[in-house]
């Protein structure tokens, strides 16, 4: 008796399959009606849409009203047709609600992923900021490009100073550049005579 218990799907520590349904499953793909709802929606809100309304509707009046071979299925009140467009409509008003959830989500989505990127960026931004400064404070303490070449212009200026008072003879004419100038300033040998 257990084995037949357990040729039909189990014991009692397994559990029951879930028995078929009559109506199609859409679990499989739970996104499936709402890419459909959505493309409804998109088609819906056509110009192609709106026309192809307009023919349906002028045909259906027009071999109403003239009755082609002795065709006239919905007289003047045009009856079926109000229904046909009020099925639509009670289809279509909730497809679009749908459509505009699933957006509502993205957007949704998309904003929260902005906002966490702006944070970020904020804090990239701050953290530089902060960089920028600290290399600011730092920069305060070097030696800039100006005060190096006043410092080499006084050092120029005594070292001529020193080469004019100096007591030995100089053969060959000195030659200084000027850092500030690019300028080449040649100072003559001074022949000092000896007593």
């Amino acid at each position: 008796m257990a084995e037949k218990h357990h040729a039909k799907g189990g014991g009692l520590d397994t559990p029951l399959e879930l028995r078929s349904r009559l109506l199609p499953n859409l679990a499989g793909d739970p996104d499936l009606f709402g890419r459909f709802a959505e493309r409804f929606a998109r088609y819906m809100g056509t110009a192609n849409f709106l026309l192809y309304m307009t023919i349906v509707v002028v045909v259906w009046i027009a071999l109403n009203v003239v009755g082609l071979f002795g065709l006239k299925w919905d007289p003047y009140p045009f009856i079926l047709l109000n229904l046909f467009f009020s099925t639509q409509a009670s289809y279509a008003a909730p497809l679009i609600l749908l459509a505009q959830n699933r957006q509502d989500d993205r957007d949704r989505v998309q904003i929260e992923q902005d906002r966490t990127r702006n944070e970020r960026n904020l804090a990239d931004t701050e953290y530089l900021t902060r960089e920028v400064a600290a290399l600011r404070i730092s920069l305060r303490e070097v030696a800039t490009r100006d005060f190096v070449r006043s410092e080499l212009r006084s050092l120029l200026e005594e070292l001529i100073s020193f080469s004019d008072d100096d007591a030995e003879p100089a053969r060959e004419p000195r030659v200084f550049r000027n850092p500030a100038t690019q300028a080449i300033k040649t100072v003559p040998a001074k022949r000092t005579t000896n007593n």
